[in-house]
């Protein structure tokens, strides 16, 4: 009898307990505002039998407002907050993505529109909010943005071509010129030009057999040529073989003039420098002078581009 006395005690402590429980989460504010927000829908007791599904959104929206992060978040979802829909007396819950989540994903989805070659990390991340503008760089910064605002318009932007000095930030507008492009989902391939040449130089190498590109330098040089917008960085400091220049370059280059797709150049070299040093040809470790071929390469770039010097200090030197 003693015992039974016993059981029935504990059952009536946990009643009370499971009572108080209930009203503590029928009185949380965060229910008080959704029956507030939904009383043509449902009342207070017809809410009273979905106590799991209150507690599940009073627990999870707590984590919530004390958001560790995305990684460590410890809702049922990762990166998602909970809803509730009250229908007829019903009350579904559902979780919706949070901002941090939906933050990651648009991130994630830019990176996948913006394929860097060996470019600087800087570089990759830049933006034209973070560049410091100086009377030597103004034209080049304003010709970059106007080449943006007409390419995202649908309009057909011509090319630029960056040149100037060591660490004048050349590589960086052009890098300014890719993510906000790509903010507007339009896909963006950065090179590293130099970096470019010696890895198809290498491929060919391996690749040539009774003169047929590999399946893997053929779908490079389509990659190249057909991508909408493309950034070549620092050309004209590596050596060509007349192989490189001709069927490589000018394959990529020719391409893109027939699809119209703009090309955007970085240099330390002028156009005419740059005519001058593609003029020069390596083969077999010896150097020889081909102006005929460096002025083929030349009317692939120069009739479409507008050249703007990039002045001002070498900033590599501010890090």
């Amino acid at each position: 009898m003693k015992r039974m006395n016993n059981i029935l005690a504990k059952n009536k402590f946990n009643t009370k307990m499971i009572d108080k429980r209930a009203e503590a989460i029928m009185n949380h504010p965060y229910v008080v505002k959704f029956l507030l927000n939904n009383q043509e829908e449902i009342t207070q007791s017809q809410l009273r039998p979905f106590l799991s599904k209150l507690n599940q959104y009073i627990r999870e929206l707590d984590h919530c407002k004390e958001c560790p992060g995305l990684e460590k978040c410890p809702n049922l979802m990762r990166g998602h907050y909970p809803s509730l829909q009250a229908y007829a007396g019903n009350l579904d819950i559902t979780m919706k993505q949070c901002t941090k989540l939906h933050n990651y994903y648009t991130e994630q989805n830019r990176k996948k529109l913006i394929q860097c070659h060996v470019m600087p990390k800087e570089v990759q991340v830049a933006t034209f909010n973070a560049i410091e503008i100086d009377n030597n760089r103004l034209k080049a910064i304003d010709l970059a943005i106007e080449f943006c605002n007409q390419y995202i318009a649908g309009s057909k932007a011509g090319g630029l071509y960056l040149y100037g000095a060591f660490g004048v930030g050349k590589s960086y507008i052009a890098g300014a010129i890719a993510n906000t492009l790509a903010d507007c989902d339009i896909p963006v391939l950065m090179v590293h030009t130099p970096s470019l040449v010696n890895e198809m130089r290498d491929a060919i190498a391996e690749a040539m057999q009774g003169n047929r590109l590999s399946h893997t330098v053929s779908s490079k040089l389509e990659l190249l040529g057909s991508t909408p917008v493309l950034v070549l960085d620092d050309i004209g400091t590596e050596n060509y073989s007349a192989w490189i220049r001709d069927h490589v370059f000018g394959v990529i280059l020719q391409n893109r003039i027939s699809e119209q797709l703009p090309t955007i150049y970085t240099s330390n070299l002028t156009l005419d420098e740059l005519e001058q040093a593609l003029s020069w040809i390596s083969n077999k470790g010896q150097m020889y002078e081909d102006k005929a071929g460096a002025r083929r390469i030349m009317e692939r770039i120069r009739p479409y581009v507008i050249p703007v010097e990039v002045g001002g200090r070498n900033r590599r030197y501010d890090k």
